[in-house]
């Protein structure tokens, strides 16, 4: 690692919880194949892309370890070697591969191959491309204390559009008061951007396809049954997609730690 760990260390100061109520286990999604990164991930798998002196993937890895999480699934296929290799150095977590080097699985596709892994409780979920600087306590944290699976199937973590550092879009979501959750209507502008983490019951699964599929179906089907709810991320969200984004999100920790 790159030295601007005390910098980080400045800007990520938050309580560690050792006991919570909510997801005992996580899924992190790092197969991709980070086509919007290259050249970068020519030789090296996205989640491996250094961030601020930090891999993308330890970003992800240390939000799970902040909010008490012990054990975590990861999936691989790109450059699958070097991920495997690189967390097998991690002490804090115990961390399980599952293993799509045959066949790139998609996010839902991908979780759904994990399930055996992951168990019949409900679990936390991140994306290795997208990140938070914490705001006064850990976000998955309160994610934990507001799950509620009598009411919800899903639980997305949200980024208000003020909030969101290389996100170019419309925005995904609208919330009511209540926390449920509406998509953007075509042509329309949302306030809230899926900042790449949930709580998922893996119910949702049931009646999952095989192979290769986008957990939009989950997300539509939860939707649908009045299921799939939100809660506003406290702090910063940064979303690294491309070269250009790893500059822009480097500025604004740097902003935030002044």
């Amino acid at each position: 690692m790159t030295g601007t760990g005390a910098e980080m260390h400045k800007t990520n100061i938050v309580a560690h919880i050792p006991h919570r109520l909510g997801p005992k286990k996580a899924m992190v999604l790092a197969a991709g194949l980070g086509k919007r990164m290259r050249p970068i991930t020519d030789k090296i798998p996205k989640p491996l892309v250094e961030v601020y002196g930090k891999t993308l993937l330890d970003h992800g890895l240390d939000a799970l370890v902040r909010s008490g999480i012990e054990e975590a699934v990861i999936n691989v296929h790109y450059h699958a070697d070097q991920i495997e290799n690189y967390v097998a150095n991690r002490r804090d977590l115990h961390i399980t591969i599952s293993d799509e080097r045959d066949e790139l699985l998609d996010s839902g596709g991908g979780i759904a191959n994990a399930l055996p892994l992951l168990g019949e409780d409900p679990f936390f979920l991140i994306n290795a491309d997208s990140f938070w600087v914490e705001g006064y306590r850990p976000n998955l944290s309160r994610m934990a204390e507001v799950w509620n699976p009598d009411q919800m199937d899903m639980m997305l973590l949200l980024a208000g559009m003020a909030n969101a550092v290389g996100f170019g879009s419309k925005g995904d979501f609208i919330m009511d008061p209540t926390g449920r959750l509406q998509r953007r209507g075509e042509k329309k502008i949302a306030p809230f951007a899926y900042a790449g983490a949930a709580i998922i019951n893996p119910i949702v699964f049931n009646d999952a396809p095989n192979g290769a599929f986008s957990l939009n179906k989950q997300f539509d089907a939860a939707l649908e049954q009045e299921r799939l709810f939100g809660l506003r991320l406290e702090g910063l969200w940064l979303h690294v997609g491309t070269p250009d984004a790893i500059h822009e999100a480097e500025d604004a920790i740097a902003r935030s730690a002044a």
